[in-house]
């Protein structure tokens, strides 16, 4: 199906149809004779070969449908979108082919009489086989207009733009009241991964205290970084256990926030320092700021990283509701923000800890995010 519109796309649409039917007509085994693709059809009846290729086309839907199941569920680059546009040009074919069988065996009923009029062939099954692929594609990926554009240009027939449109969302309508997700979200939460949707509601009256890491009922360290207090050394062992990221605070004492810093970014200027020949070495001072190296300054030579850090990243107040918290991750891309207080250091979150705050709102388990 999909080959002949692919084949004649630069065809004239009248003729392209004209050849589509004669195709149509030769694979349905009618008992007709004609000598134009254009004349008129008469009424026939099927023979075996309409049988045999309607047993062909359910077995070739129940296979195909199977091997789509198992390669959406697999991790493998299987594809998702032509397997579901097969298996709906398979179901509307079959459709197309009944109602065809239904208009010339009963070719003056009321029904047909009244859509047909005097046309003797009114029913095409290559349409309904392009409307079907279109339909469940409409409902497996909860696409619309991408998914009528797609299909006009394949097929260059934009007078069935309304039918498309009528049969894509419909059946986004019917998939959206059994899942709310389509394929690719379900996917997402299958594997855990750390995505905010944009159609995710939250009327929690939690806060960012009640998010952040550590929280205040617990003792675990933050993970924060000294402006001008630690060696090499130290800052090698917690780079290398540490999180994606770390603020940057006056002292361990005081926890004033100076910056941020991304821990790749501290990998590369480490190894940089150790393979160069800039005379660091594991007992050197790493200084954050400036203005924190003393002129009287003994050592061995200090390990200067200002130029990768973040003076002013993104904070919050302990008391921010987490509505605004989603919002701020959804609308700016953020991977963590910086909790505080009155300029104090308190805490970090994450993109996976909202998520897991999320989860745990929705009583859900938090641990199926798997992935920073």
């Amino acid at each position: 199906m999909f080959l002949i519109f692919g084949e004649d796309i630069r065809m004239d649409f009248t003729e392209q149809t004209a050849h589509l039917l004669f195709i149509l007509s030769v694979f349905s085994d009618y008992n007709r004779t004609y000598t134009s693709v254009t004349a008129a059809f008469d009424k026939g009846h099927p023979q075996d070969g309409i049988r045999r290729a309607m047993w062909q086309l359910f077995l070739t839907f129940i296979i195909k449908l199977v091997l789509s199941i198992m390669s959406v569920g697999m991790k493998i680059p299987a594809g998702i979108f032509i397997p579901n546009m097969v298996v709906g040009a398979i179901i509307g074919r079959m459709m197309g082919v009944g109602m065809e069988q239904l208009s010339t065996s009963y070719a003056d009923s009321a029904l047909f009489v009244a859509a047909c009029g005097t046309a003797t062939r009114c029913v095409t099954p290559g349409l309904y086989a392009v409307i079907g692929a279109a339909a469940v594609m409409g409902g497996v990926t909860r696409i619309t207009i991408s998914m009528v554009v797609i299909m006009v240009e394949v097929t260059g027939g934009l007078q069935y733009i309304v039918p498309l449109m009528a049969a894509v969302m419909t059946s986004k309508w019917v998939g959206d009241i059994l899942l709310k997700e389509g394929i690719y979200e379900v996917l997402i939460n299958m594997n855990g991964y750390p995505f905010l949707d944009n159609k995710l509601e939250f009327h929690h009256t939690t806060v960012a205290a009640d998010v952040m890491r550590p929280r205040p009922t617990e003792k675990d360290p933050l993970w924060a970084l000294p402006q001008d207090s630690m060696t090499v050394e130290e800052l090698e062992h917690v780079v290398q256990s540490g999180p994606n990221g770390f603020p940057i605070v006056v002292s361990r004492e005081n926890q004033y926030l100076v910056g941020f810093v991304l821990r790749k970014e501290l990998q590369a200027a480490l190894e940089a320092a150790r393979h160069s020949s800039s005379g660091i070495v594991s007992s050197s001072r790493v200084y954050f700021v400036d203005h924190s190296i003393s002129n009287d300054y003994i050592g061995p030579k200090p390990l200067v990283l200002t130029n990768m850090i973040d003076y002013a990243p993104i904070t919050i107040i302990d008391q921010t509701p987490m509505e605004t918290v989603i919002d701020l991750f959804r609308k700016m891309g953020l991977r963590q923000t910086l909790v505080t207080h009155k300029g104090r250091l308190l805490g970090i979150i994450t993109k996976k800890d909202v998520l897991k705050h999320i989860k745990e709102m929705d009583h859900l388990d938090p641990q199926s995010v798997l992935f920073h």
